[in-house]
């Protein structure tokens, strides 16, 4: 960065300050407020600390110049801060202010000097703001760098010219090796201002890096043609992508897949091997939940929004493909969906069935006030809204479940 020193001639000041606006990318006139600032308090320092003084330079020149500013009155209560109309004279008048000029001889080499150290910080945090704003801008956007170092397994990346962005050890992918001077392309999570300087913080762990790498691959969802309506991510092993087409005869899944999944195979790639499944919408909730367990194959799904959820029904030889590895699959498909599902195969769905029947009926029955349970509990008679053999098969589903308590 060019320095400013005293040189005897203004305009070369000028010319500094014009070469900093540019190489910094600030604001000339930002640069001359610090300039002024600068050159006040030098002057305060060693000549005297007036309340009233101002420093002004000459956005052409550079000349500075010192003044002592006094308001205009009709009345003067105080002479160092006011001065009559009389005294000012024409063409002023009342509440204007009046400047007089006080430039020491010496003030330039002693402005020079004290005003160097001002300057530099003012651009330093001119810098700080302008990074600041740069990448408030690109939150939940991507930007790319190199991984610079670490410090207590949390990984520094160097952005473009000497930016620096922090990426902390849980919004790292768990598998996923950089080497030091590998390029990384991550998510910008958030950008916060510290003692040090802003500090972008960078994730690979976040759902919103699957949405911008399919934006980048897949026209149809940068365009709005293709709409990607929720995200469930299991980092460095699985996400599920719930997309929707905004035009009939536009094909939301092939639109991601591309020629020959070429697409999803280079998102893919950016996400070094984690497999993403793309999924159909639909607005009917037993319908998207049945598209959410692929690609387990499902018979029947049974709502109960009460509780928020959903029972499911697969082929037997389906059932661990459809809870997946770990729990997987069905742990994804319920963060997609938002329901909480309960999968059952074929041949156990009616056992299953009754035993959520009664852990829902012995739930609400926990949950019912004594005073409230006293004043509805007189049976129904049957035929009133309640299914008699419903109510037989969950009494004797009790008896089996106490029965066997008590062995």
């Amino acid at each position: 960065m060019a320095t400013i020193e005293h040189t005897g001639t203004e305009d070369k000041l000028i010319d500094v300050l014009h070469f900093i606006a540019r190489e910094r990318n600030i604001s000339f006139e930002m640069l001359l407020e610090a300039l002024e600032a600068a050159l006040l308090t030098a002057y305060k320092r060693h000549f005297g600390s007036e309340s009233n003084a101002i420093v002004l330079v000459d956005r052409q020149s550079g000349a500075y110049r010192v003044f002592h500013r006094r308001n205009v009155a009709e009345e003067v209560t105080d002479p160092k801060l006011d001065i009559s109309l009389e005294e000012a004279g024409s063409p002023y008048q009342v509440g204007d202010f009046y400047d007089e000029e006080v430039t020491p001889k010496d003030f330039g080499r002693i402005a020079a000097q004290t005003a160097k150290q001002v300057i530099v910080q003012r651009i330093r945090e001119a810098e700080r703001d302008t990074v600041y704003n740069k990448y408030v801008r690109k939150i939940n956007d991507l930007v790319t760098g190199t991984v610079q170092r670490y410090e207590q397994r949390n990984m520094y990346v160097a952005l473009e010219g000497r930016d620096e962005a922090v990426m902390y050890l849980d919004e790292q992918v768990p598998g996923e090796a950089y080497r030091i001077n590998d390029f990384i392309r991550a998510y910008v999570l958030d950008v916060k201002k510290s003692p040090k300087g802003p500090q972008v913080i960078l994730s690979r762990a976040a759902e919103g890096l699957v949405q911008r790498l399919l934006e980048l691959e897949v026209p149809e969802i940068a365009d709005g043609t293709v709409e990607i309506m929720a995200i469930a991510r299991d980092p460095g092993g699985r996400s599920k992508v719930a997309v929707k087409s905004n035009r009939p005869e536009v094909d939301p899944i092939g639109a991601c897949l591309g020629p020959k999944s070429s697409r999803i195979a280079n998102v893919t790639d950016n996400l070094r091997g984690e497999k993403v499944d793309i999924i159909r919408y639909d607005p009917v909730p037993a319908t998207f939940i049945m598209n959410a367990l692929a690609p387990a194959k499902v018979i029947g799904v049974e709502l109960f929004e009460d509780d928020g959820v959903a029972m499911v029904i697969v082929p037997d030889y389906q059932l661990s493909l459809a809870i997946g590895r770990d729990g997987q699959n069905v742990r994804l498909a319920a963060r997609l969906t938002g329901w909480r599902l309960d999968i059952a195969s074929e041949s156990e769905s009616a056992q299953a069935r009754d035993r959520y029947l009664v852990e829902r009926a012995e739930q609400s029955a926990v949950q019912t006030p004594a005073g409230e349970a006293e004043q509805t509990s007189e049976v129904p008679a049957e035929g009133e809204g309640i299914d008699a053999e419903l109510i037989r098969k969950l009494e004797e589903f009790r008896r089996e479940r106490l029965g066997s308590d008590d062995s």
